[in-house]
């Protein structure tokens, strides 16, 4: 038979002998130079579909060096490197029913059945106290996973996950949208009795070291009966002599991934090396606490035990009660090395010169703190060393209610793909968030890596602070928008932490509503408020540091009466600190708090830096000045039994802060309250009650 042409650079070839009636095609390259080309590549070396999705993903191969090897160039094996990682999560994961640990194993359950049951006979467990069915199973540790794995098991598994228009992760906390305060425990031993805050004013809580292992047992043992579990190994503290080491394990990718957002990443090569952890968070708050434990109050606990260097969650799935406990284990840490830890927002100017913003909710401390001018190193938590300061975490947490690109248009623009939302409403089709609704709640969050604010500076460390910012929205409108203070000043209004809620803001607020949280921090502090200060204070006074008390609220009347401080004037007013005019401006004392507020700031109008020039009615603003003067009166009587330092050199200076209240409202500091800065040590706390 002939052969006929079928098709551009081939023939076929009917000479065989046909099968069910039909001829053989074979097909033959053309191998000249035509003008068509064989574009033929080799099949994949792939006998199944799931060898094949195999290939599409890469391992990673380890860099790290062998510690005592002669080679540089020795590497862990893979095997090695897995085997020890799993070890050490193994023992995070031990229980007092199985000291050993349970058997873990990496990756998905849904995708390593196969490969759990060949790594089986290389976790031979042998419990030593008693046998159940969790010492049978394996537990599948999902490891430093990207966020793009995560989104999946997100997505995938946990219902409330969803991505939205501009690719972050929206979710839910379930029950609670905020931290539980009231919940939080601190254990309570022969140093810890002796080292933190308790008593009237202090957010520690106590619990005993029985009742701390028992919500421990119920995490742990909720943790490992999960198919499961999430493991973070990151750092906190961008000075590379002080950073520290945790271990997050979580039930769920939203937590997951919120925490590789807020800690430090590690490079590959850190985690190679990471070892055991300074610090473990066990997250189980899907699980409720047994509320017949002793000291628990509710089927929410968190509970942190300095001594065995770990945190458990029970009741509670919001993500926030992770970064700011581990923010109070720093405020416990760090002063231990003489390293000052502060709640605080931070950036650089492009000559170097640094400055702090503390504030409250609704001062402006991430409004002022971001600025196009300058670098951002952080938003809210940082040390302050003997290196200079740095920040703590590796992200930011912002509050989203309200939030629009016009007013804060980088951190609306960072809500993108890696970035968590917690709680947002969006619309259900277009996936567009609506910054606006509060069906869920007004605590709307988001937390994001730090890299993603376009003016962050890598790594986020700098040298000693210049200038240190006071931030409170006066409701009441009697401060001055902004006062230079000394250091005894700095000291007594970083310890008040003073700001005013307005009405409105919250069920039952009919006028403005003082406000107090000492060191703009109360709820996270360990140590006595006073301590903090005191190494606040010795810090400002070595470096040369000012003080600043920057009122971002009312002028003319309280709130109702007068009108709010404009923004573009309180940025002009921040500009004149940093660039340095304002410390040779002329400068008078006010009566009351005895302030030393300027006659002139440039771009601001002169008349609003003195408070009485905007009261129409002078009688009110007296009272209303008497009013706020008692209020800090009362509040500092919390501090006036301790003593900071071994001698009293500054006491009259702090006195001085608020004599001129005791002259006009006629009441006195008793002078118990000692505080004084002894640059040679660190500073000590003792009772004089």
């Amino acid at each position: 038979m002939p052969s006929t042409p079928t098709g551009y650079g081939s023939v076929a070839n009917f000479n065989e002998s046909p099968r069910n009636g039909l001829a053989k095609i074979q097909t033959h390259k053309k191998h000249d130079n035509g003008v068509c080309h064989d574009d033929s590549v080799p099949t994949v070396k792939a006998q199944t579909i799931d060898e094949l999705h195999s290939l599409q993903q890469k391992k990673s191969a380890p860099t790290t060096p062998i510690e005592g090897t002669l080679t540089p160039f020795a590497t862990l094996s893979e095997e090695e490197r897995q085997r020890q990682q799993l070890k050490s999560i193994s023992a995070s994961l031990a229980s007092l029913t199985r000291e050993t640990g349970p058997k873990v194993v990496k990756g998905d359950p849904a995708r390593r059945k196969t490969e759990t049951q060949r790594l089986a006979h290389d976790h031979p467990v042998a419990p030593t106290i008693a046998v159940s069915d969790s010492a049978l199973k394996f537990t599948h540790v999902l490891y430093n996973l990207s966020p793009a794995e995560l989104y999946e098991q997100a997505i995938k598994y946990e219902k409330g996950s969803f991505i939205t228009s501009t690719g972050a992760l929206a979710t839910l906390s379930g029950a609670k949208t905020g931290r539980s305060p009231r919940d939080k425990r601190v254990v309570k031993d022969h140093v810890t009795e002796n080292e933190l805050w308790w008593g009237k004013g202090s957010p520690n809580i106590e619990m005993d070291e029985h009742s701390f292992m028992v919500n421990r047992e119920r995490a742990v043992d909720y943790l490992n009966s999960l198919d499961k579990v999430f493991v973070n190994d990151q750092f906190l503290n961008w000075d590379p002599e002080n950073k520290i080491k945790v271990r997050i394990v979580s039930a769920r990718a939203y937590h997951s991934l919120f925490m590789h957002n807020m800690c430090i990443r590690p490079t590959p090569e850190e985690l190679e090396n990471f070892g055991t952890p300074d610090f473990t968070i066990y997250n189980a708050g899907q699980f409720p606490c047994n509320r017949y434990t002793h000291y628990m109050t509710s089927s929410t606990s968190i509970d942190i035990n300095l001594a065995r260097r770990e945190m458990v969650i029970l009741g509670t799935q919001y993500a926030g009660e992770m970064k700011k406990g581990l923010f109070s284990v720093m405020h416990y840490l760090m002063p231990k090395r003489r390293i000052l830890s502060l709640h605080s927002g931070c950036n650089i100017g492009k000559d170097g010169d640094v400055a702090l913003f503390f504030g409250l909710s609704g001062t402006g401390k991430t409004t002022l703190s971001t600025d196009h001018n300058r670098y951002l190193i952080g938003d809210d938590e940082h040390c302050w060393s003997e290196n200079g300061v740095s920040n703590i975490e590796g992200g930011c947490y912002a509050k989203c209610i309200d939030l629009s690109q016009e007013k804060e248009p980088d951190i609306f623009n960072a809500i993108r793909f890696g970035t968590v939302l917690e709680n947002v409403v969006f619309d259900e089709h277009t996936r567009q968030v609506d910054y606006t609704d509060k069906s869920v709640t007004e605590n709307t969050r988001a937390a994001y890596p730090i890299e993603y604010i376009p003016n962050a500076l890598l790594p986020c460390v700098g040298p000693h602070p210049k200038n240190v910012i006071l931030l409170a929205c006066d409701a009441f409108g009697v401060l001055p928008p902004v006062s230079k203070l000394n250091l005894a000043q700095t000291m007594y209004h970083f310890i008040s932490g003073y700001t005013a809620l307005v009405a409105g803001t919250e069920d039952g607020i009919k006028e403005p509503q003082a406000t107090f949280s000492a060191c703009f921090g109360a709820a996270f502090i360990m140590l006595h408020p006073t301590k903090y200060a005191a190494m606040l204070a010795e810090k400002m006074q070595k470096h040369g540091a000012t003080g600043w008390l920057v009122n971002t609220g009312w002028s003319g009347g309280s709130y109702g009466q007068g009108s709010r401080i404009k923004l573009p004037y309180t940025r002009k007013i921040i500009d004149a600190i940093h660039s340095g005019s304002l410390l040779n401006a002329s400068y008078k004392k006010t009566q009351i708090f005895g302030l030393e507020i300027p006659t002139a700031v440039e771009g601001v109008p002169s008349e609003i830096l003195e408070p009485a020039n905007m009261w129409s009615d002078k009688k009110a603003y007296t009272e209303t000045l008497m009013k706020l003067g008692r209020l800090f009166k009362m509040n500092f009587e919390t501090f006036i039994n301790y003593k900071i330092g071994r001698d009293s050199k500054l006491t009259e200076e702090i006195l001085a802060a608020a004599l001129p209240l005791q002259f006009y409202i006629s009441f006195s500091f008793p002078l118990r309250f000692h505080a004084l800065i002894d640059n040679s040590s660190s500073a000590q706390i003792t009772s004089r009650s």
